[in-house]
């Protein structure tokens, strides 16, 4: 199982270390393979997300996602994103941009600096929608009890999560226009920018979120009159609606994927910026890093992980919820990579561990003479 997997993974790891050699000597090996590391650790909760949607399509779709996904996640994201976000903010065409990425390495990185304020804000708002839509879902499996309880009686308010993600958009606009016009900047249109990515990063959660969300709840009833009229349907033959429609269903949550995709790699783009500025070499070890998360979100769906392990999806979002107001936090302070790195590993190892107790006292409860409880109950511990 591991090998089949993983198999393209390693395969794709061998080549982009012996390409590393090749490019640039065992200097450029040792900065792909930390690239790789870097972009795993950073990325690591984002396929336990992505296990919890990829798991709800079939085989053909999860192959996909495995294939079509990867181009897009490595060439479009790890490769083509970097320069299309400079030729944007530099307002310089696309050809310029490739030649200052492989020509002015420097230069390169100024101009991606320069828009990373507009990056935080776009990916921080998606993600901080991600993290507040399920915190304010009443779940019948709770981590933090004391925490969510309470939170789920506010989700209960319509529109509540949008209301806070504009609220921390306004701050961290207001935050960097204050530290624009410390320095002598247009605070103004440094402010207008931030504002502006941030209702596009929110705007885009709400259309493909949405258009995910309406498709698979059609899948699910239709589903259920398949159940109802399961005879019918065998005598008539006619089952082509039930496939387009999980075909439309299957494809807005691929789409879904991508993007929850892309705005996982802003902090993984951007933090390469800080090992190395050459785009052939950040593009090797984001594109190698890229395949595991691949990997691991499809291992994670098929040994049932999620199942067993009740909290890691909670631990993923929480880890989700930080990632997103550090990336708004950095639009005016810079935060080392390996602080994102750790709060995220740290989270999703604590909801294992977490997990793991839950298990053994369920099964403590069904070994021992009273009843085992309501397993959807059980103590994290915290």
């Amino acid at each position: 199982m591991v090998l089949k997997t993983f198999g393209w993974s390693f395969a794709i790891t061998a080549l982009g270390l012996v390409a590393a050699v090749l490019y640039g000597g065992w200097e450029a090996f040792g900065i792909v393979a930390i690239l790789c590391v870097l972009e795993i650790s950073l990325s690591f909760d984002n396929a336990v997300v992505n296990a919890g949607i990829l798991k709800k399509m079939n085989a053909f779709w999860q192959k996909i996602f495995l294939t079509i996904g990867v181009l897009i996640a490595v060439f479009g994201m790890r490769l083509v994103f970097p320069v299309v976000i400079v030729a944007i903010s530099a307002k310089i065409g696309p050809i310029e941009a490739v030649d200052l990425a492989l020509n002015d390495a420097e230069r390169y990185e100024q101009l991606v600096t320069d828009a990373h304020p507009s990056i935080a804000a776009f990916g921080g708002m998606f993600l901080l929608m991600i993290f507040l839509d399920f915190i304010f879902e009443d779940r019948d499996i709770k981590w933090l009890g004391w925490l969510e309880r309470p939170l789920a009686k506010l989700g209960k308010v319509d529109m509540l999560s949008v209301c806070i993600a504009l609220v921390v958009l306004a701050i961290s606009a207001m935050t960097f226009a204050t530290q624009a016009h410390q320095h002598g900047g247009t605070h103004i249109d440094a402010a207008s920018t931030v504002l502006l990515s941030g209702v596009f990063g929110l705007i885009t959660y709400l259309v493909v979120g949405g258009l995910s969300g309406y498709f698979e709840n059609k899948l699910e009833e239709e589903e259920e009159r398949e159940h109802e009229a399961e005879e019918e349907a065998k005598r008539s033959g006619k089952q082509v609606g039930v496939v387009q429609l999980a075909g439309k269903a299957a494809f807005f949550m691929f789409l879904y994927l991508e993007v929850l995709d892309a705005s996982f790699s802003f902090d993984g783009v951007i933090g390469a910026f800080a090992i190395t500025n050459d785009i052939v070499l950040m593009a090797l070890g984001l594109g190698v890093g890229a395949m595991y998360v691949r990997s691991l979100t499809v291992y994670l769906v098929r040994q049932g992980t999620l199942d067993d392990y009740v909290y890691l999806e909670h631990g993923a979002h929480y880890a989700i919820g930080a990632l997103a107001l550090i990336l708004m936090v950095s639009i005016r302070y810079q935060i080392p990579e390996v602080i994102t790195g750790l709060i995220g590993v740290a989270l999703i190892a604590w909801s294992f561990w977490s997990s793991v107790r839950r298990n053994k006292a369920l099964a403590a409860a069904e070994g021992g003479s009273g009843p085992a409880g309501d397993k959807t109950e059980v103590s994290s511990g915290v």
